[in-house]
């Protein structure tokens, strides 16, 4: 049975199942707006911690609520025994890092309220999993490597805590800037995948926790978070500036897709591209390849022109995959790291989406359309 004559959209495409002051995507104009903010303005301006604030509390923090607030996810920081048990026994089993993000963040809320759907307990549930994301991605990375993880440090900021946990060495100014810039560009996007799911589940009345593993489940699935390490490894590939085009026609002509390019919403250019390519580009001219970044231009340039050749009409403009890879990459993290660390950023819209969806109190329950056989008779096992 088709959907026409019939309320089934594919994929929900274009349905509206929620109302937010959080964040809205506009793909036609290619404008992000987080709580009021152009994603341009708040991502390179705030720290991490205010854009977490502001996303909770739907304000700016003065002096004295920003430092509670730091003081809060420095408390919280460091990782339970089991979680750290966790995460040693699934590093003897090589687990990917997202699997054991995943696992790991149902342990964070041992020892709080956990389970008990109430406001109290959502915000000590969000500060956990905000506060001990970095801990474990650093923690897990280490102990893949065969090192010890690297405590973190009460004296550090969020993303600085991230930075020097990975390497137990303190970051630059300018490198902190660069994650803080990139934490809070992907903090929030609409109702993407792994935000829906959040609500769904919290809308259960289950827990937080629960919800944001389920988050964590959708962000895992290459269609919606597992792209920016492919992205980078094109750029690699081609190596040289004056083989981009070679290259990429070839994949076109195979009928791959480009990876770091085209968006199920943006129809032009992704705002947070923008807002990431100046980031990198300042972190790069600072300490880093030069050429790489210069090569990686190339290359966008290149795909962006053949994609408007090979797909006319479809605008596939660059999107926020390709230049997180740059950026993360020039910050030391391998590729196995890029989602993990999108979730460390995107946890703070995950906690917001909670909260609201708290608020409103209405499960969520769509139908299905049955599509299947009617009126079959039984037939015993002997006739089959």
């Amino acid at each position: 049975m088709s959907e026409r004559g019939s309320g089934f959209v594919p994929g929900l495409e274009g349905v509206v199942a929620a109302e937010t002051r959080l964040s809205h995507v506009d793909g036609e104009a290619g404008e992000l707006v987080v709580t009021g903010f152009p994603v341009e303005e708040l991502a390179r301006r705030a720290t991490f911690e205010e854009v977490l604030y502001l996303l909770w509390h739907d304000a700016l923090p003065n002096a004295g609520e920003l430092a509670d607030l730091r003081e809060a996810l420095s408390q919280r920081r460091p990782l339970p025994g089991a979680t750290l048990d966790l995460l040693r026994a699934a590093a003897s089993e090589g687990a990917p890092p997202m699997d054991a993000l995943r696992m790991a963040t149902g342990t964070v809320s041992l020892g709080t309220q956990g389970t008990s759907p109430d406001t109290d307990a959502a915000y000590e549930d969000a500060l956990a999993v905000v506060a001990r994301f970095p801990t474990i991605v650093a923690a897990y990375k280490r102990l893949l490597d065969g090192e010890e993880p690297v405590a973190p440090d009460p004296r550090l900021g969020h993303a600085a805590n991230y930075l020097y946990m990975l390497n137990g060495e303190v970051p630059g100014e300018g490198s902190v800037r660069a994650l803080e810039t990139y934490l809070n560009t992907v903090a929030d996007h609409g109702l993407n995948a792994s935000t829906f799911a959040a609500r769904v589940i919290v809308s259960t009345r289950s827990d937080l926790v629960s919800a944001v593993v389920g988050a964590l489940g959708a962000l895992k699935g290459p269609l919606h978070g597992g792209a920016p390490g492919p992205a980078l490894d094109v750029v690699f590939e081609i190596g040289e500036a004056h083989r981009a085009e070679a290259v990429l026609c070839e994949k076109l002509g195979r009928g791959e897709r480009l990876m770091g390019f085209g968006h199920r919403v943006y129809k032009v250019r992704d705002p947070r591209a923008d807002v990431l390519a100046t980031a990198a580009e300042l972190l790069y001219a600072s300490d880093g390849d030069e050429a790489l970044y210069e090569l990686a231009l190339e290359v966008e340039r290149t795909a962006v022109a053949l994609l408007a050749e090979y797909k006319p009409g479809r605008g596939l403009q660059t999107n926020v995959e390709f230049y997180t890879a740059l950026l993360l990459h020039g910050l030391g993290l391998s590729t196995e790291l890029f989602t993990p660390t999108f979730a460390v950023g995107r946890v703070a819209g995950w906690t917001a989406h909670c909260f609201e969806q708290l608020e409103r109190g209405r499960l969520i329950r769509p139908q299905s359309e049955y599509v299947g056989e009617r009126d079959r008779e039984w037939v015993p096992m002997g006739d089959r």
